[in-house]
């Protein structure tokens, strides 16, 4: 994923010279071709990143169109009050791009993983919240991100991700895309952990139970007419997300269902309201937490059988 943001923002900098990408000490070899294609529009901010968000909302309000990046935990929690005011409040075309997020970075222990990013920054009015499925949608949210009005929060997995769109899919900040079609129950993935959500359709499929997924990439504004249309036709829906069930997409999904009365259930698969702790890889981590394929399908499996 973050191949591809940089691989976009340096074609988006060659046709915008409002461009500006402004960095938190990460990525300087990786955006090599943006300041030969840009000069003098890459900034390094440093280990600052409170003052990295001060500097990209005085750039905006002189019309350049910022776009900050760094490790989603410092970009976020960090960083809290500066976005709330600076970049909300006056609703400041900035967006904000964090890298690592969920449980990227698990083995760098607990000051690198971001499960409740999503919860604090879609609560601030003005903001938007796009967390793409794969590289490609990477691409079109950043491109989708630098028209709006307002701020824009991407969030963003590491790298490796595979590519799940085999053509770019209409894209549009707020309206969720469906990647496979099926008819029992409806699998809503947030973020860079859409392949993950593949595979675990593939072993519902095995057991005979056709998954539908859905690249539900928006948490702020929801999609709610398609929420409307799928609680109509599905009994069971289900949120995935390298996130915690508090708050994310799932709690999104679940405020919105209580204003919305379905007869169809909701099952939110997220990691659990508590610390990870230790230093292990990515995928030892998501499958403590749950967030294996098989995992995944078993939960859905048993709320099926309680159906």
């Amino acid at each position: 994923m973050r191949n591809a943001f940089a691989s976009e923002i340096t074609a988006l900098a060659k046709e915008d010279p409002r461009v500006v990408l402004v960095s938190g000490d990460i990525g300087n070899r990786l955006f090599d071709d943006f300041k030969a294609a840009a000069p003098g529009r890459f900034v390094n901010a440093g280990a600052a990143e409170a003052n990295m968000i001060g500097l990209a909302a005085g750039m905006a309000m002189t019309g350049f169109r910022p776009v900050v990046y760094t490790i989603n935990s410092f970009l976020t929690t960090r960083c809290y009050e500066q976005i709330r005011i600076d970049l909300c409040y006056h609703c400041l075309p900035v967006v904000l791009v964090g890298v690592g997020a969920g449980l990227s970075y698990a083995s760098l222990g607990a000051t690198h993983h971001s499960l409740e990013d999503v919860a604090a920054l879609r609560v601030l009015p003005n903001m938007a919240v796009v967390c793409p499925g794969d590289p490609m949608e990477v691409r079109m949210s950043l491109r989708a991100s630098l028209q709006q009005e307002g701020p824009v929060f991407l969030r963003l997995g590491k790298k490796g991700e595979p590519l799940i769109h085999s053509q770019p899919p209409p894209f549009t900040i707020g309206k969720a895309i469906v990647v496979k079609p099926g008819t029992h129950v409806c699998l809503l993935s947030n973020g860079h952990i859409l392949s993950l959500t593949m595979k675990s359709a593939e072993i519902l499929e095995r057991k005979g139970v056709s998954a539908q997924v859905v690249s539900f990439h928006t948490v702020k504004p929801l999609d709610q007419g398609f929420l409307r249309e799928a609680f109509s036709a599905f009994s069971l829906m289900v949120t995935v997300e390298d996130h915690s069930v508090q708050g994310g997409l799932g709690g999104s999904v679940a405020e919105w269902l209580a204003d919305n009365p379905s007869p169809a259930r909701l099952c939110r698969i997220g990691t659990p309201d508590e610390f990870f702790r230790g230093a292990v890889d990515n995928e030892s981590a998501r499958e403590r937490v749950g967030l294996s394929p098989e995992a995944m399908a078993a939960k859905v499996l048993s709320f099926l059988k309680a159906i």
